[in-house]
């Protein structure tokens, strides 16, 4: 696949004005998007979160039901991104004892004329403030890292896979 040059940014016209892609002369086709993220924690509040739970409920479950539901309104979210008919959407949160971590994986797919990748990030990102939000009694001070596209499928530019996974 070959990357776009930096001077070709397709969200800007000739002149530098921001406007929407017109997606009307593509295809459709089947896309799919897959990205992920993780919430660290010290080892102490993650062994906390482990054993215990937070008082909010189960964190895992609420944290993929937001990533789901994020995905659904990226279009609200990212100004450029085209409102899509989403066909399916799945968000895994697993406890990771060896970092001490949350890891997030968000997967997305659809039929249409545009990719679904801003989608997976945006369900990756939501879940991951959704962790924090309910954690933050426990550990202010956990980090929200890695949030990235692993792969995608469909598409005039092809399929792309991160060569790390």
């Amino acid at each position: 696949m070959q990357e776009k040059s930096p001077d070709k940014l397709t969200h800007f016209d000739g002149d530098g004005r921001v406007h929407m892609v017109d997606v009307s002369g593509k295809a459709e086709s089947i896309r799919t998007a897959t990205a992920r993220g993780s919430v660290a924690f010290t080892k102490e509040a993650y062994s906390a979160l482990r054993s215990r739970g937070v008082k909010k409920g189960d964190i895992r479950l609420v944290a993929e039901l937001a990533g789901i539901q994020a995905a659904k309104q990226t279009a609200s979210l990212i100004p450029l991104c085209h409102p899509l008919p989403i066909s399916s959407v799945k968000v895994h949160v697993d406890f990771n004892d060896a970092r001490h971590a949350l890891d997030v994986t968000a997967s997305v797919k659809t039929t249409g004329q545009t990719g679904v990748e801003m989608e997976a990030l945006t369900a990756v990102s939501v879940a991951c403030l959704t962790i924090y939000d309910m954690a933050k009694s426990i550990d202010k001070g956990m980090t929200i890292k890695d949030i990235e596209l692993i792969q995608k499928t469909g598409g005039k530019s092809g399929d792309y896979k991160r060569p790390d996974s």
